[in-house]
């Protein structure tokens, strides 16, 4: 364990008694004990540390020191002229933040060049599940993790969910980019952009008397632990919804898929020795952290109206839709998640969607091998996507920047 790993530790420590309290006076909502061997990583080895005492020692202590010298304007200005993979850092960075950036953007040894492209492949054709499983579902999933609910809505992006919104479908849509790892694409600076937040509000929450006393005794926020519990409500959650609705998909495209999120977690910060290595050790770790840790909280609620409201009002300038966006929350992630998110029942739109939609697959299926389909359908999702965008952003574009206070009381 390196020294700052170590400090944190012992700096939490007077809080564990009340965390264990917690956890034993709540068995359901308890966190599992870390078992989980690093041989199933992409490292296949490590030192088997539980994952919610580790953070990122590398970005911590640079956000924090961009932080207090009052740097972060200055900072988020340079960034917004980063926006491609290929790109040199812009000026105007300071020399410790450039120096970790320089090492955070550059691609693991393992990275496979090969299986990256599989991946956009398996985008361009299976784009519509992702955005809605990574999307709708992922972010349904994400407002039932108690952790995640809070922290999301007490930083400073709590306080304006459409711009919050906005800035995390720019990485999730730089993920499933068809050049997403190439030169032009811009997954490496959505990415290491995003850690650089993650490393801010880990130095900016803890000072925030509305997450201290929500927090169920955890005195520094987005663990290692916390990071894999959002992880696997994308690309674990994903593979398995689809494998549920019968989608054929090869196992070079599965491999490749994986693959693609592997990398993403190494350039988010995870540490390899983290990253499952296969799509069982993916769902073994899955289950110890995410399964878990799902549960109500009073953000969790709010933060899922203001998500379903900005969806049916994406699909319908009235917002009318809003009973089916509902029906279609509960349907990607099941009754109990959605109960705990206070989605309101559906039972006609329910019914109308747990009837038609595997038949919308199947049929889409069977167009999949037609030669202009995949193109076709990468032309609708992609303008599905800058709609999105744009209506989040009313049309005025948005930058993953760093925060500098935490959400306004």
């Amino acid at each position: 364990m390196d020294g700052l790993s170590r400090r944190r530790v012992l700096g939490a420590s007077g809080a564990l008694g009340a965390f264990g309290a917690l956890s034993l006076a709540s068995p359901a909502r308890a966190r599992s004990l870390w078992t989980w061997a690093p041989s199933g990583s992409v490292a296949g080895k490590g030192a088997g540390l539980d994952p919610d005492w580790v953070w990122d020692e590398e970005a911590d202590p640079v956000l924090a020191a961009v932080i207090q010298r009052g740097d972060v304007p200055k900072v988020n200005e340079a960034l917004r002229k980063w926006t491609r993979n290929n790109q040199p850092l812009p000026p105007g960075l300071p020399a410790d933040l450039r120096d970790f950036m320089e090492k955070a953007r550059q691609l693991p040894p393992w990275a496979d060049r090969r299986k990256l492209e599989t991946a956009a492949g398996f985008n361009k054709s299976r784009g519509i599940y992702l955005n809605l499983l990574n999307g709708v579902g992922g972010g349904m999933l994400s407002t039932a993790i108690p952790r995640e609910a809070r922290a999301v809505y007490h930083s400073k992006g709590g306080a304006d969910m459409e711009d919050r919104v906005a800035k995390t479908s720019l990485l999730g849509f730089a993920v499933g980019a068809l050049n997403a790892y190439r030169p032009d694409g811009d997954v490496i600076v959505q990415a290491v952009k995003t850690r650089l937040v993650h490393a801010a509000v880990r130095h900016l929450l803890p000072r925030s008397p509305a997450w201290s006393q929500t927090s169920g005794g955890q005195t520094i926020p987005i663990s290692q632990a916390d990071m894999l519990v959002t992880w696997h409500s994308l690309p674990t959650y994903a593979m398995r919804k689809m494998l549920e609705w019968k989608i054929p998909i090869t196992a070079a495209e599965s491999t490749g898929y994986l693959h693609l999120w592997q990398v993403t977690a190494h350039l988010l910060g995870i540490r390899d020795e983290y990253t499952p290595a296969t799509w069982d050790e993916a769902e073994a770790q899955s289950r110890q952290v995410l399964d878990p840790v799902l549960a109500p909280t009073a953000e969790g609620v709010e933060l899922t109206d203001v998500l379903l409201r900005q969806l049916a009002e994406q699909t319908s300038p009235g917002g009318v839709d809003r009973p089916l966006v509902n029906a279609l929350a509960r349907y990607l992630v099941g009754d109990q998640v959605a109960d705990w998110d206070g989605i309101p029942h559906e039972p006609y739109w329910e019914k109308a969607i747990a009837t038609a939609w595997p038949k919308l697959v199947a049929f889409r299926e069977k167009l999949i091998p037609l030669p202009l389909v995949p193109p076709l359908a990468w032309v609708i999702d992609e303008a599905a996507r800058q709609y999105i965008l744009f209506h989040l952003t009313k049309g005025r574009g948005t930058h993953i920047e760093i925060p500098e206070t935490n959400r306004p009381t």
